[in-house]
């Protein structure tokens, strides 16, 4: 007789803990409406996006190598916080500063660089 409670308990304890696990189990559906020109802004951006050598450049000098050596000598000791690189374009050497992504970044850096270099203009390099 008292195996007959027990096995009441336990086999309602199963129950309970089966239907609880299928009661708690969460199914939906998710309907998402978005204008059609969102789209077309996330393939704008990715393509944007694909080319990362798309930057504007301002080249400070172009000429023979020793002018271009002293003229990244001049531009260090004028702005310091800036990287200059050397280039060399046949026949010609160049002096490229910066990777602006906006023309703004790049105009702003060119309104200080011009005070020194009067040459100076901003440029996106060939591919």
């Amino acid at each position: 007789m008292k195996s007959l409670p027990f096995k009441i308990i336990l086999s309602l304890a199963v129950f309970c803990i089966l239907s609880t696990n299928y009661t708690q189990a969460q199914q939906g559906h998710v309907i998402l409406n978005q204008d059609n020109s969102i789209n077309k802004l996330l393939d704008l951006k990715k393509e944007m996006n694909q080319d990362n050598n798309d930057y504007y450049k301002i080249q400070i000098y172009s000429g023979d190598r020793t002018g271009a050596q002293n003229a990244q000598k001049e531009f260090h000791l004028a702005f310091d916080n800036w990287k200059s690189r050397l280039e060399y374009e046949s026949p010609n050497f160049k002096i490229w500063v910066g990777n602006y992504r906006i023309r703004l970044e790049a105009d702003r850096a060119l309104r200080q660089i011009k005070q020194k270099f009067s040459g100076a203009f901003i440029f996106k390099p060939k591919k």
